[in-house]
This record gives C-alpha cells, sequence and structure tokens, in this order.
C-alpha cells in the first residue's frame, strides 16, 4: 500500500484511534510487554484478549502483507498507528521472534506454501520460533557450523548441537542453519525449518549469572525434517541466514522506529529518588548529572537516528548493514543505562534478594547482570565493526571468518 496524503491519513489516524479506544484494556496501560525469551507470555486475562485482538486485526505487524494476515498498512500509517497506540498507552503484544527474525526472512525468500503456512501464526502470536545458529565450536566463525542434515530421500535426517537457542525450551518451531555439504563451507549450508516436537530434539537451559535461562544447549539426534521444510535452496542458507541477521540486529537495535531501549526518564527519576537534590533542585552530584545529560542525549538522538534508518530501510526493501551501526550504539546506550542505574542506586543496586531490597531495585541488579550479553548478541561488538569496516567504508576484508 502507497503512502496516503494528509486527508487520508488523517482518516486513517480517526480509524485506529477508535479502534484502539475500543478494543485496548485500559489495566494494561503502560504496563508494555511482548512474547519474549525468557517465558512464554500468558494468554488469558486483559493481555490474552488484547493480544488477540491485535493478532485478528493484523496490527500487530502492521506492514506485512494483508493477505498472509498481517495489517497491510503503509509505512506512514504504521507511524500513525504507533503514534496512536503512544498516546493511549497501548503496546505490541505480538513480538518475539517470528517477528523480528524469521517473518520478514520468510516472506522474502520461503515459496508460497512455507508463508500461507506460519506467517499467520506469527502475525497472530500462536507460535514461537527459536534460532539455530551458533555451536560450540561455530560462534563468530559461523560458517564452521558442523550439525549436518542428510538428504534421505522424502527428507533430511539432521544430527548435531546448538548452543545459547534462546527461549529453545518453549520453542515451537527453529529455524536452523545445517550442513549440506561438507566438502564446502558457506556454499554447503542450508536453512531448514524444524518442528521441535519432533523426536531426537532435546533442550537444556542455560543458567545465566542474572539468574534467569533464557539460553538453551540444543541437541538434534536423529531428526527427520521434510524436504518442504528446506526454506530458500538446497546449499543457499548461507544467504538466507546473512539476511535474518540483518532482521535480528535490525530488531536488537530498536529499528522500526520505535522507542529506544532504555528510558531516560526513567533514570531521571532514579537519580533524583536516591542521589538527592541540592538547594537549587538539580541533583547533588555534579559528575553524574553532566552524564546523565549526555546519556539523555544520545538515547534521544539515538531514537531518531533509529527512525530514519527504519524510513531508509523500507524504500531500500529491507535493512541494510546500516543496522550493524545501530546495533552497536543501542548496546553501549543500554549497557550505560543499566550501569548508571546502579551508580545511582548505591548500595541498594547490590541486592539480590532478601526483604531490604525493593523489587525494582532487584530488577535493576539482574537487568545490570543481563545486558552484559547485548554486545555479543546477534554478533559480538567486533563482528558488527568489522562489518561496519567492509561493507559501509568499503575498508580491506581482513577477516575471512565473520557473518
Amino acid at each position: 500500500m502507497a503512502d496516503f496524503g494528509s486527508t487520508e491519513l488523517d482518516a486513517f489516524r480517526t480509524e485506529a484511534r477508535t479502534w484502539l479506544e475500543a478494543n485496548f484494556p485500559p489495566s494494561l496501560k503502560g504496563k508494555g510487554g511482548i512474547m519474549n525469551a525468557e517465558e512464554p507470555a500468558p494468554v488469558e486475562g486483559d493481555y490474552g484478549l488484547w493480544k488477540s485482538r491485535m493478532g485478528d486485526k493484523g496490527w500487530g505487524v502492521p506492514t506485512w502483507p494483508s493477505e498472509y494476515g498481517g495489517g497491510g498498512l503503509s509505512a506512514a500509517e504504521s507511524r500513525v498507528l504507533q503514534a496512536e497506540m503512544n498516546r493511549i498507552g497501548a503496546w505490541n503484544p505480538i513480538g518475539g521472534m517470528g517477528v523480528m527474525m524469521f517473518g520478514p526472512t520468510l516472506l522474502e525468500y520461503g515459496t508460497e506454501d512455507q508463508k500461507r503456512r506460519h506467517v499467520p501464526h506469527i502475525v497472530k502470536g500462536e507460535l514461537r520460533w527459536c534460532q539455530g545458529y551458533s555451536e560450540p565450536g561455530s560462534g563468530s566463525d559461523l560458517a564452521s557450523l558442523q550439525t549436518k542434515a542428510e538428504d534421505k530421500g522424502d527428507h533430511f535426517l539432521v544430527n548435531g548441537q546448538k548452543i545459547w537457542t534462546s527461549g529453545a525450551q518453549y520453542a515451537d518451531w527453529c529455524f536452523c542453519l545445517t550442513r549440506t555439504d561438507p566438502s564446502k563451507k558457506h556454499e554447503g549450508i542450508s536453512f531448514l525449518l524444524i518442528d521441535m516436537r519432533t523426536p531426537g530434539v532435546e533442550t537444556r537451559p542455560i543458567k545465566l549469572i542474572s539468574g534467569s535461562s533464557p539460553f538453551c544447549e540444543t541437541f538434534f539426534t536423529d531428526v527427520k525434517v521434510p524436504k518442504e521444510n528446506l526454506m530458500g535452496p538446497l546449499n543457499g542458507g548461507w544467504t538466507v541466514g546473512k539476511r535474518l541477521l540483518q532482521h535480528e540486529r535490525n530488531g536488537l537495535s530498536g529499528g522500526g522506529g520505535g522507542p529506544s531501549r532504555t528510558n531516560p526518564a526513567a533514570l531521571i527519576a532514579i537519580a533524583r529518588t536516591y542521589i538527592g537534590l541540592d538547594e537549587t533542585g538539580r541533583l547533588s552530584d555534579r559528575d553524574f548529572r553532566t552524564r546523565l545529560i549526555e546519556q539523555d542525549m544520545n538515547a534521544k538522538a539515538y531514537a531518531l537516528t533509529s527512525t530514519r534508518v527504519a524510513l531508509e530501510a523500507r524504500n531500500q526493501n529491507g535493512p541494510s548493514a546500516a543496522t550493524s551501526i545501530m546495533k552497536n550504539a543501542s548496546s553501549s546506550i543500554a549497557t550505560n543505562h543499566c550501569e548508571m542505574v546502579i551508580e545511582a542506586l548505591g548500595q541498594q543496586g547490590l541486592g539480590w534478594e532478601g526483604d531490604d531490597f525493593s523489587a525494582e531495585e532487584l530488577t535493576a541488579a539482574r537487568a545490570y547482570l543481563r545486558i552484559k550479553s547485548s554486545t555479543i548478541a546477534g554478533g559480538s561488538y567486533e563482528i558488527q565493526n568489522n562489518i561496519i569496516s567492509k561493507r559501509i567504508l568499503g575498508l580491506p576484508d581482513t577477516n575471512k571468518h565473520t557473518y
């Protein structure tokens, strides 16, 4: 759908405002939340009702094609919809890897049958997806992966192990890179869709220092995968896999024109409460005050840049290598935010459990520990720098083993 003029957008704004006011449960105002990798989202109560309504409307993925259940909106209409949601404190309950990474890639590389089979479920948030990429011996050098898929006529037989598989213990499906030609490296990889309920699939959660278990070890032992679950050409999975990583980095960086991954207002409120104010009404710690202003400016500049990059991506028919810049910037801002929260909390930011700490203080401590992985997830900071140097700056390729 093409972008409309102001008259048409005004009409759509009225439509969106009317629908949201009639369908968004007031009890959920400002609470936020999407299907995440750490635990299944609730399906009952107002959350389940809101999720069902947004899924049926297709507005959880507003710009996806309507023939597969998406909203079919233009980029301009999508921005209007987001503005109207922000106005009443509404948020998108449809998310996860199916929306952030796999869905956009499926729309680009999947067969018509694969799209009609999987996209509607993603649109409604009915199924969870996980990512089978990294292996114990194949991280930054992802193309060295050894999980093999042998051609057995009407199916592939998959054997191997993946690691850091976010949400695998809850996932219904896995999009997985496998080796189908052991004689070649990049050109011997295929992209398979694996039903996680298939016999031979085993997941083992990895408990992190933050106390949660969003990541898993995933084992495939003689797992039968139907041939129709091959996405893209045989031995052409590296191209599909790289495209998905662009979508992942776009999502991890807060792409799509949404808010930044941190909330400057929340940090300011914490600082005012725990550090205190001087006689002029300003933060009593001058150095922290200066850094807080810089953090606020960086977060707002990032949010504006993210919106611009998202608009450019739509014009270019998908994300570009700029997602690597945004991913690094996002993880840096988010890490700094969490570190400043802990600093502002002082000794109250050091709690793990007990009545001496509030729920918010305990959550902040865990967020601080969890955020450290953001510089690695989706490709490490160094990997992104390699991509930036090669694909944006045009510098010589000095490392052949990056993705």
